[in-house]
């Protein structure tokens, strides 16, 4: 590397750094913008500068100047289209600070990734057009940085050129703005008038605005107030991997989120409450006597405590809530729709949740207004909602307004990876301290041993008309007549009764399944065979039954049968009645249905006589020796 690079980029990485992104609505200047400080800052390179001039001439919309927008707007698409598409993120320095910049999309249907942008942003750049005023996506872009923490906001009233500098246009937009802004909780709002495409006031005072007396955007970029608001905080330290290089240094690598650190200083974990007192700070240059926020660090202990990745290290006097349930902002950002009591997976900081669940959705949010909730069972892709989430484990965390790395969360679909949705947490729901488990003095051995038997839960899954209740109800008349005390729950017959109050929604079938999950656990710690009968779509839901119990005790089946020979057979006459659109969310016509990747048993059906699969069936309870044959 070039020696004076390699200084420059020693010198920038030493600097104190500020993240901020740029929105508004769309071609309002935000890619013009970043543009603007990345030349007049000197951070273009003269082979890039070519290249943007060549780039001007054939996608640019300046004439001959150059269109500054086609430094940030890197792909093809944006470029044909004039619009941001993605967030582009770009670095540049200066003498006092360093930055990264997000370039975010003011498309209502980018709204996910404007989000995303915000999420990691410590101040807002909002622009107007000076002709147009406040618009929508003005108002939903304040919404969501407002929403997502960012409490320092620039507005800047951009293309001012075009209004001739007048002072009342630019003066009448920043009332409206503040007017409107009063409820978001910004902790500064400072107005600006530029033209980007220009240099208005962007690097330098501006002689054509001479009525304006502030700062220019990079003064106020440079000098801005935002390390103290996270180094003030409370100390939280997410360990992110436990480090043992050998048996004689154990240490806690990670970053720490808020507050400082100090040799000799007393820490919890969150979790256990379990303390100790800090002997080293670690890092690749050497040992430090303190860290502060935004430091990469290995700590290590005076004595050995249980700390794990995930765990969080804190001050014995302000410790983190530990919950494993709490009220949370929810943006959702999948083209699959959310559904309550879905299990999905959670990452809260460094700790990973494999299971949770939004259990209500209280109410939706239109980020176009922030006008009053709006009821709702489901949230769709870029839509915002007010919910409860519950993990099955106990997490640690701060409520998100007051400190954004430990009061936010990702919602990962638990089959596909892909990140879903992403939360904000505001405050823990207690659960009541008065409801424990009652010990029992009979358990579920000795209930199984009056009846000779090992209990288990054979869970029958398919479409309908696929033969599963056929199929059931053969195998509990063979196991019977071997002395076996069973039970045959079938969906059709809770329907009439336990579950008659729901429908056949994403969110009534998942709570149709959890309700026949309990009760068949019920009935397996009495001792007995559960033989279960269930369309049960959704594999999240089957693997949800199949926790409740012990690894053996779950025997999943699954009936293969063509959806066409369903179809053809159609007992019940439910397909030719959906096909119709008398019966909606139907599954195999309008629902889908998510076949087994791994069940105990597979039947395919065409071609067998049930009474040979119900044998198959047994075959397999007695090769995992359930049942036996002989």
């Amino acid at each position: 590397m070039d020696t004076d690079a390699a200084g420059c980029l020693g010198e920038a990485v030493s600097k104190d750094q500020l993240r901020f992104i740029t929105c508004g609505s769309v071609d309002e200047g935000k890619s013009t913008l970043i543009g603007r400080l990345l030349h007049d800052s000197k951070m273009i390179y003269e082979d890039q500068l070519r290249a943007l001039a060549r780039d001007s001439a054939k996608h640019g919309t300046t004439g001959e100047d150059i269109d500054f927008a086609l430094l940030v707007d890197g792909l093809e698409a944006e470029r044909e289209q004039r619009i941001t598409i993605d967030v582009a993120y770009r670095f540049f320095t200066t003498p006092r600070r360093s930055f990264m910049v997000g370039d975010t999309p003011g498309h209502e249907q980018y709204t996910r990734n404007m989000a995303t942008g915000a999420s990691n942003a410590q101040l807002a750049i909002i622009l107007i057009d000076a002709r147009k005023g406040i618009l929508v996506q003005t108002k939903r872009h304040s919404f969501i940085c407002s929403l997502l923490g960012i409490r320092h906001v620039l507005l800047a009233v951009n293309k001012i050129d075009l209004v001739d500098y007048r002072k009342d246009v630019f003066d009448g937009i920043v009332r409206d703005y503040v007017a409107f802004a009063s409820a978001l909780g910004f902790k500064s709002i400072v107005p600006f008038p530029i033209s980007a495409r220009y240099g208005d006031n962007i690097i330098y005072r501006s002689g054509n605005t001479d009525w304006y007396h502030g700062q220019s955007l990079l003064d106020c970029l440079e000098t801005i107030d935002i390390q103290s608001e996270t180094t003030d905080l409370p100390f939280r330290f997410p360990v992110q991997w436990v480090n043992r290089p050998n048996l004689d240094f154990r240490g806690y690598a990670g970053t720490i989120a808020s507050g400082s650190i100090a040799v000799g200083d007393e820490i919890i974990v969150a979790a256990s409450g379990r303390s100790s007192r800090v002997k080293r700070i670690v890092t690749y240059d050497g040992d430090l006597a303190a860290a502060e926020a935004g430091d990469a660090v290995t700590i290590m202990l005076e004595n050995e405590i249980d700390v794990s990745r995930g765990d969080v290290l804190a001050g014995p006097t302000q410790r983190p809530t530990v919950a494993d349930q709490f009220a949370a902002h929810l943006i959702w950002m999948d083209e699959e729709p959310m559904v309550l009591g879905r299990s999905y997976a959670f990452r809260i900081g460094t700790q990973s949740i494999a299971s949770g669940n939004v259990t209500r959705i209280k109410y939706k949010i239109d980020v176009n207004t922030g006008e009053p909730p709006l009821a709702a069972t489901t949230l769709g892709l870029n839509e915002f909602g007010f919910c409860h989430v519950a993990t099955t484990l106990p997490v640690s965390f701060d409520p998100y307004h007051v400190n954004r790395r430990t009061g936010s969360f990702i919602v990962i679909d638990r089959y596909t990876n892909r990140t879903v949705g992403a939360g904000m947490i505001d405050f823990p729901l207690r659960r009541a301290s008065n409801v424990a488990w009652q010990p029992l003095t009979i358990g579920k051995q000795e209930r199984a041993g009056l009846k000779q038997q090992k209990p288990c839960i054979i869970w029958f899954t398919g479409l309908s008309g696929a033969g599963k209740s056929t199929i059931a109800n053969i195998v509990d008349q063979k196991l019977f007549a071997m002395s076996h005390h069973t039970m045959l729950l079938d969906g059709d017959n809770l329907r009439h009764g336990l579950n008659g109050d729901l429908g056949f929604t994403d969110a009534d079938r998942i709570e149709n399944i959890r309700r026949a999950g309990e009760v068949a656990k019920l009935m397996l710690d009495s001792g007995l065979m559960v033989i279960c009968s269930f369309i049960s779509p959704y594999m999240t839901e089957r693997d949800l039954v199949r926790k409740l119990v012990g690894k053996r005790e779950f025997v999943e089946v699954f009936v293969d049968t063509p959806i066409d020979e369903c179809v053809r057979r159609d007992p019940k006459g439910l397909y030719s009645r959906a096909k119709s659109g008398k019966i909606e969310n139907f599954t195999g016509i309008d629902a889908p249905f998510e076949a087994p990747r791994a069940p105990e048993v597979h039947l395919k059906t065409l071609g067998q006589p049930p009474e040979q699969l119900a044998d198959q069936v047994l075959d397999a309870l007695a090769a995992r020796e359930i049942i036996s044959l002989t």
